[in-house]
């Protein structure tokens, strides 16, 4: 427990200060950042409030943008309000508000808690215990594993007044894990409700003025043409004047807020999406061709388009109808039975092209998928392409898919085209055909007072049609976006990694590994690719796995990483069963080097620090110093800020593996994993990388997936796999002894250290 000073007088430690210390055992003081392999904190440059925030948000799984904070005041420190209402505007769950120290003793297994200190810093509440009277306080700057310090009430009280801020996951029916279907939009859409009401509000205004001019025009017929009222024409011309007027200005307000409507449906729209397709499996995107993927996921477009555009008109067009409707039938009830007439007829030829059209439309979808598939499979595997001389077929394929699609779109245009041939002279009927209806009406009418209603009804029967034929037409589109919705969810709706990103336990990683009689089998196999498969690895150690081709190797890699987990028998890291630990915060304590890494655009450094964007130059030369990437780094004419393009063109495979091993070391992650990842090296990076794995392995559990057995030496077990199954598991020397396939295979990799010089007769070139 934190001790009180004796000397209550003097000025006070600011206690996050106090956190964010800690004594090594050997009576020095070791600061957060010290703490933290690799360098500082993340979050660097950010007041320490709002990284308090952005490590509760994370915590539930949301990633707060510091750039979207806006505080309501000038001063320095953000306050509590301020803190709550930009989380809320995230889509979370969150409470200001003034709490005692007998409140924070009941969160003793709840979330972390931010407290607002007296000074403008601010700390983690992250457990308490009653029964001893403290609270536990972790530093803003440390990492989730990081010990947190016991402070008590006396101590905590000095620098802290009960403000404090409650967060958590929005619970609503938009949320990450809800299935991606038309209902949802419908709630998305109902999220806007306080904009929708003032736009219905201004729709409904508008419609009222709507109605003026013709009734103004009706009255300059009927009164001031027949009767000659030169007052009347003034007075009537000032309230056109104001009524203009008012028009101008409601319209240009309702159009600001269906623009912001729209922008923020847009935002939330993308990203829901792109949230969704970071937590789809491995397997699904090995199994679906990344165009498919990204064809399905263009269709949101569409989908945006429908929200913020046709069904948002045509809400406010209903809203017209309804002051419009009653309006035309007082005026000429004759002529207004026409319009609904003519209506209801556009309605039902729609609906009766509806179920060919749908039909139609899918032959269109199906095969602009496969075109968008070619063509993604194209650019993806251009190297091959160009390497092979694959150019004709690719194009043969390529006119084949273009081929197919414009049939498709041929037959469902030649389609379509009939509705609208139908419908066209039924719209002309409806305006043109009741303008006539309405002369012959106003010739037998004896009053004369039928001749402005006629243009009245005119005016007004404009703006009725033609949201008539919109919402007639709602319907043929709401098919296509039906459509569109059915492609986007047929990515979105498969099952996730996980059911939320804050589910699962979070135990402090230390690297102890145990198989136990598991199972598994990849989906359409029946040949189990792991088959009772049982050994443990210790914490700390480096552990070599070993075998043929198809062996299970690399299926051990992907299951420690999470990617698989519908395996039988037990996994379990550090005593916990891999399926009940939280995705990010296994794969934040993981770090992999696969045999093909992919590097991002961007400078070597910002490559290095990816998942650490805090840190710093030196930090990224530190891994590359472990990773034996400095040295060809350092003579890059631009050093650590040469910048990579898509593919890495500028560098070597043995470069970009090195750099891709500086980057998994840059978490300082607590299991390391190799997977084949040095067979791409030359034999001068394998030797550098091999030198400093010793280094590497050091403070850490390492898992080498190899088959070439001299990097597997200074092992200390390896792993010897064979069709599933572990035939054996020993040191090198031992296996070399006991295990007649690992000998095998070290023999045929090592034939020159047996004396074995023989070697074929080389055939020498002929000139044809």
């Amino acid at each position: 427990m934190v001790s009180v000073p004796r000397n209550t007088e003097a000025q006070p430690v600011p206690i996050h200060a106090d956190v964010e210390a800690n004594t090594d055992g050997k009576g020095r003081i070791e600061s957060a950042a010290e703490r933290i392999p690799g360098g500082p904190a993340p979050f660097d440059g950010i007041g320490p409030r709002l990284k308090a925030m952005l490590q509760v948000a994370r915590y539930h799984g949301v990633d707060l943008d510091p750039n979207e904070f806006r505080a309501t005041s000038a001063a320095s420190v953000p306050n509590a309000s301020d803190l709550s209402q930009w989380a809320q505007n995230a889509g979370m769950w969150s409470r200001a508000l003034r709490i005692r120290w007998s409140h924070l003793l009941r969160f003793e297994h709840t979330g972390p808690i931010v407290l607002l200190f007296d000074d403008g810093g601010a700390g983690l509440l992250v457990g308490a215990s009653a029964e001893q009277n403290v609270v536990l306080l972790r530093a803003v700057d440390a990492l989730d594993d990081a010990d947190a310090v016991p402070i008590d009430e006396l101590r905590l009280l000095q620098v802290w007044s009960g403000e404090a801020i409650l967060l958590r996951a929005e619970r609503s029916y938009v949320a990450a894990d809800a299935p991606f279907t038309f209902a949802w939009l419908i709630d998305l859409v109902r999220l806007e409700s306080r904009p929708l009401r003032d736009i219905g509000i201004a729709s409904f205004t508008l419609s009222i003025l709507t109605i003026l001019p013709p009734l103004i025009v009706m009255t300059v017929v009927n009164k001031v043409l027949q009767f000659s009222s030169v007052s009347t024409l003034v007075l009537l011309s000032t309230v056109i004047a104001v009524v203009f007027a008012y028009e101008t200005l409601l319209g240009h307000a309702r159009r600001l807020i269906i623009n912001v409507v729209g922008a923020r449906l847009d935002t939330k729209l993308n990203l829901h999406v792109f949230g969704r397709l970071l937590r789809l499996p491995l397997d699904y995107f090995e199994r679906h061709p990344a165009g498919e993927t990204m064809y399905h996921l263009a269709q949101i477009y569409r989908i945006r388009e429908f929200l913020t555009g046709k069904l948002l008109s045509t809400f406010l067009d209903l809203i017209t109808l309804c002051v419009l409707v009653p309006v035309i039938f007082y005026i000429n009830a004759t002529l207004a039975w026409m319009v609904l007439a003519c209506a209801v007829v556009i309605m039902a030829i729609i609906f009766a092209f509806l179920a060919p059209l749908r039909r139609r439309y899918q032959s269109v979808v199906d095969a602009e998928t496969w075109k968008a598939a070619a063509l993604g499979e194209t650019v993806v595997g251009i190297k091959t392409v160009k390497a092979l001389g694959l150019e004709p077929q690719r194009k043969a394929l390529w006119d084949e898919r273009v081929a197919d699609a414009g049939k498709a779109r041929l037959a469902f245009g030649q389609l379509a085209n009939w509705p609208q041939t139908l419908v066209t002279p039924i719209e002309r009927v409806m305006v043109l055909g009741t303008m006539l209806i309405g002369a012959y009406l106003a010739m037998s009418d004896g009053s004369g007072y039928m001749v402005g209603s006629l243009f009245a009804f005119m005016m007004i029967a404009q703006r009725v049609a033609q949201p008539l034929v919109g919402l007639a037409r709602l319907v043929e589109d709401y098919e296509e976006v039906g459509a569109a919705i059915g492609e986007t969810a047929s990515v979105l709706n498969r099952p996730l990694e996980s059911s939320s990103n804050s589910a699962g336990l979070r135990p402090k990683l230390v690297g102890e590994i145990k198989f136990n009689d598991l199972t598994f089998s990849y989906i359409g196999t029946k040949t189990p690719a792991l088959d009772r498969v049982s050994f443990d690895v210790p914490a700390g150690t480096m552990f070599g796995v070993v075998g043929r081709s198809g062996s299970g190797k690399s299926t051990i890699a992907r299951l420690l990483q999470g990617i698989n987990r519908d395996y039988s028998g037990f996994l379990k890291l550090d005593g916990v069963d891999l399926k009940e630990i939280n995705l990010r915060h296994l794969r934040q304590g993981l770090g992999v080097v696969l045999q093909d890494n992919f590097l991002f655009r961007g400078s070597i450094r910002d490559n290095i620090i990816a998942g650490r964007p805090g840190l710093t130059l030196s930090d990224a030369m530190r891994a590359a110093q472990l990773a034996g990437a400095a040295e060809f780094i350092e003579r890059m004419p631009n050093g650590y800020d040469t910048y990579i393009e898509e593919g890495s063109p500028n560098l070597s495979g043995g470069q970009k593996q090195r750099l891709a091993i500086a980057r998994a070391l840059i978490h300082d992650p607590t299991i390391l994993i190799l997977d084949e990842a040095t067979s791409a090296l030359d034999p001068e990076s394998e030797a550098v990388v091999s030198a400093n794995l010793m280094r590497i392995a050091s403070g850490r559990t390492m898992i080498i997936v190899s088959h070439r057995l001299a990097s597997l030496i200074e092992c200390d077990q390896i792993l010897v796999m064979d069709q599933g199954k572990v035939l054996d598991v020993a040191p090198h020397a031992t296996l070399l002894e006991r295990c007649a396939l690992y000998r095998q295979l070290w023999l045929q990799q090592n034939r020159h250290l047996d004396g074995w010089h023989g070697r074929l007769a080389a055939v020498p070139p002929r000139l044809a």
